[in-house]
C-alpha cells in the first residue's frame, strides 16, 4: 500500500513539475526496504546520480514539500546535503557513490563510529570508470561497505557494453546461498577457531563459489556477493539487508528492478520518461512545441552530414536521445558509438578514431564534459586531432539545479591551445558551424543552450569568417523601431554576446532603441579564435560596450574581450556573466534573473555604463 501511494504521489508531482520519473518508479520498494532496515541518518545511504531519490525524500520528512520538487525555492530533484541530514552528498553526476561512500566509511572507522554506509548505484553508473576505482579500493581496504547494485539494464538510454551483458548473465544459485548461510551459522558457534581452520573454511567457501558462481567480478575484487534479488519484493529485500548489515566485509547486493514500474507509459518507454517535462498523467502524453530546439536542429544536421560524408562517426556517453543522436544511430549504426557513462573514454576514443582517419563528433552535455577536460587537453588538443565536440545544455539549464548548469565550459576550455570554439545564436548558425567544423583540421567545440532556436535574422546566414562575429543592427532586428542615426540623441551602445544568451540581449537592445539609444548587437560566433583588431574597430563606433556571456564571468570570454578593449584604449566597457557561485534550480528566466543576466539586468548595465561615459566627457 505504501509503495502504491508513493508511486501515485511521484507520478502526479512529476506530471505537473517535470522530473526523473522512470528511474524513481523503479526503486520504490528498494528504497522502502533500505529505510526499514537501515537507520538513516545514523546509517548513511549514498545515492549515485541521485535522480532516483524521490522515494527517499518522501520517507525522510519531505512529503509536505514534495509539491515544490524542482521549482525555484523548492526541494531539489537530487540529494542535497543542505536540504536534509539524510542527504549525505550533493549528487547529480554518475559513478561517484562508491568512492564517496567508501571515504565516509573510512572516516567513520577512524572515528569509531559504527554506523553503516550503503552506496546505491545503478548498472548504468557502473559503466563509469570511477565506479571501478572505488570498487578496487573498497576490496583492498576490506571494510564493511555495502554496495547495492540496482540493475535495470538502463542508464538513460539502454546500457551498452560488455559490463551490461555481464550483469545480464550474472546469477547466484539458491543452493549456494542457502548452504552459505547455514554454514556460516554453524561456524560462528565454534569457539576459538585456530588459523588453520579459518583458512580451510575460507578456501572451502571459495571453492563452493567456484562451483556455483564462476568468474564473479565482485567476488574477485574482494566483495561478498548476494543476488540477483527481486528488487520489488520488499520482504525479501529486508531479509537480505538484515543479514548483510551484520557482515564485517564489503558486500555487493545485486537487485533486479524494472524502470518505470507501476506506470505503463514509463514502463513501455523508460527512455522518454527518464527525465521528462510536464505531461498528462492520465495517458502519459507530453506537450509538443512547434518551435525547433538546438538539439533537434543538430539531430537533423548530423544525419545530413552523415549521408554526405562516410567518415563522420558519432559518440555519446549514455545520451543517445538527450543529445539528438537517435536518428543518426538508426541510420548509421556502424558509425555510432554509445560508450556508457564514460565521458573521459568517449573523448579519448574519439581521438583514436580521428587518428585512424575518421571525423568523430562527440556529443555530451556541457556539465558532463567537465569530466573530460584532461582528455581534451592531453589526447585531443595536444596532438591537434580533428575531433568535433558538441556541448549541449550550455549556459542556464532549467530545473535540474547546481550540478547541471552548463556555465563552466568556456572558462575551462577557452585557454586550451589549438581549439576552435564556436557558439551559434540560431539554427542556421548551428548548421553553418557544423559544416565549418567538418572542414577544419584540429579540434572544434560547439556549445549551444537547452532552448528553442530564436527567429532567424539575415545576419545569421552570413558566411563564417574565422575569429569574427556579425553585427546585428537595429535596422535589422527591429526595423519598425529604428530611426535615422541623427535621431539617436541618447548615445550608443554595443552589446557583444555569446549565441546562447542572444535572445535576452536582443530584448535589452530593443528597449534601448525605444529610448532613442542606438543599440546594436555583436553576435560573437567565435569564442576562440578572436579577431581582436576587428573587434576593437567595431567597438570604437559606440559610446559604451557591454559584453554578455552565458558562462561564468571569471575567466570567461567577456573578461578577455574587456581586457582587449582596455589595452586598445577603449574604456567604457563592462562584462556580464554568471557569478562565482553555483546557480540554484529554477526556470531559465529565474536562473538568469538570479545571476543578474535577465534582459532587464542587461539593459540596466548598459544605461549605467552610458551614464558613466557621459560623465567622463
Amino acid at each position: 500500500m505504501l509503495a502504491k501511494e508513493i508511486r501515485t504521489k511521484i507520478i502526479n508531482v512529476v506530471g505537473h513539475n517535470g522530473g526523473h520519473l522512470a528511474s524513481n518508479l523503479g526503486v520504490v520498494e528498494l528504497t522502502i526496504a533500505l529505510h526499514r532496515v537501515f537507520e538513516s541518518p545514523e546509517d548513511a545511504i549514498v545515492w549515485d546520480v541521485s535522480h532516483q531519490c524521490y522515494t527517499h525524500k518522501i520517507l525522510t520528512g519531505r512529503l509536505g514539500e514534495f509539491e515544490t520538487l524542482r521549482k525555484n525555492g523548492g526541494i531539489s530533484g537530487f540529494t542535497r546535503s543542505n536540504e536534509s541530514e539524510h542527504d549525505y552528498f550533493d549528487s547529480g553526476h554518475a559513478s561517484t557513490s562508491i568512492s564517496s561512500a567508501l571515504g565516509l566509511l573510512a572516516a567513520r572507522t577512524l572515528e569509531k563510529n559504527d554506523g553503516k554506509v550503503v552506496a546505491v548505484i545503478g548498472d548504468g553508473a557502473l559503466t563509469g570508470g570511477m565506479a571501478f576505482e572505488g570498487l578496487c579500493h573498497a576490496g583492498l581496504l576490506s571494510q564493511n561497505l555495502i554496495v547495492v547494485l540496482n540493475d535495470n539494464q538502463m542508464s538513460i538510454s539502454p546500457n551498452e557494453g560488455s559490463l551490461s551483458r555481464y550483469l545480464s548473465r550474472l546469477t547466484m544459485s539458491a543452493p549456494y546461498q542457502s548452504f552459505r548461510h547455514r554454514f556460516d551459522s554453524i561456524v560462528s558457534k565454534i569457539p576459538l577457531l585456530n588459523k588453520f581452520l579459518t583458512k580451510l573454511i575460507y578456501r572451502l567457501k571459495r571453492g563452493l563459489k567456484g562451483l556455483f558462481l564462476a568468474n564473479n567480478l565482485f567476488v574477485d575484487l574482494g566483495f561478498e556477493y548476494v543476488g540477483p534479488l527481486d528488487g520489488h519484493d520488499i520482504q525479501g529485500l529486508e531479509n537480505v539487508f538484515r543479514r548483510v548489515k551484520k557482515l564485517r566485509k564489503p558486500v555487493v547486493v545485486h537487485v533486479i528492478t524494472k524502470k518505470g514500474k507501476g506506470y505503463n507509459p514509463a514502463e513501455n518507454d523508460p527512455v522518454l520518461f527518464h527525465g521528462i517535462g510536464p505531461f498528462s498523467t492520465s495517458d502519459g502524453k507530453v506537450e509538443k512545441f512547434d518551435t525547433m530546439s538546438f538539439t533537434e536542429c543538430f539531430a537533423e544536421a548530423i544525419v545530413r552530414l552523415g549521408k554526405e560524408n562516410p567518415r563522420i562517426a558519432c559518440i555519446t556517453a549514455a545520451m543517445e536521445k538527450g543529445t539528438g543522436l537517435g536518428a543518426f544511430s538508426r541510420r548509421f549504426p556502424e558509425r555510432f558509438f554509445d560508450v556508457g557513462i564514460a565521458e573521459e573514454h568517449a573523448v579519448t576514443f574519439a581521438a583514436g578514431l580521428a587518428k585512424g582517419g575518421l571525423i568523430p563528433v562527440v556529443c555530451i552535455y556541457s556539465t558532463f564534459m567537465q569530466r573530460s577536460i584532461d582528455q581534451i587537453i592531453h589526447d585531443v588538443a595536444l596532438p591537434n586531432l580533428h575531433v568535433i565536440m558538441l556541448l549541449d545544455r550550455a549556459g542556464a539549464v532549467p530545473d535540474d539545479g547546481e550540478t547541471h548548469q552548463g556555465v563552466f565550459d568556456i572558462a575551462l576550455i577557452k585557454n586550451i591551445p589549438n581549439i576552435t570554439y564556436l557558439a551559434p545564436a540560431s539554427a542556421c548558425e548551428l548548421v553553418s558551424m557544423l559544416n565549418h567544423a567538418v572542414g577544419l583540421k584540429g579540434p572544434v567545440v560547439i556549445r549551444y543552450p537547452k532552448t528553442s532556436c530564436p527567429s532567424e535574422l539575415p545576419s545569421f546566414a552570413m558566411p563564417l569568417d574565422d575569429g569574427k562575429g556579425v553585427l546585428v543592427k537595429a535596422e535589422e532586428y527591429a526595423p519598425s523601431l529604428s530611426v535615422s542615426l541623427e535621431d539617436y540623441q541618447a548615445g550608443s551602445v554595443l552589446f557583444a554576446c555569446t549565441g546562447g544568451i542572444f535572445p535576452e540581449v536582443l530584448v535589452a537592445a530593443r528597449s534601448l532603441v525605444l529610448e532613442s539609444i542606438r543599440a546594436d548587437v555583436y553576435n560573437m560566433r567565435f569564442i576562440k579564435p578572436v579577431d581582436e583588431k576587428h573587434f576593437i574597430e567595431t567597438a570604437q563606433n559606440y559610446d559604451a560596450v557591454v559584453i554578455v556571456e552565458d558562462g561564468i564571468a571569471s575567466g570567461g570570454i567577456g573578461s578577455f574581450l574587456k581586457e582587449v578593449l582596455l589595452q586598445g584604449g577603449y574604456n567604457s566597457v563592462s562584462n556580464m556573466g554568471f557569478p562565482d557561485r553555483f546557480m540554484q534550480q529554477g526556470s531559465r528566466q529565474e536562473i538568469l534573473e538570479d545571476a543578474f543576466l535577465s534582459s532587464q539586468n542587461i539593459r540596466t548595465e548598459a544605461l549605467c555604463l552610458l551614464n558613466a561615459a557621459r560623465l567622463k566627457k
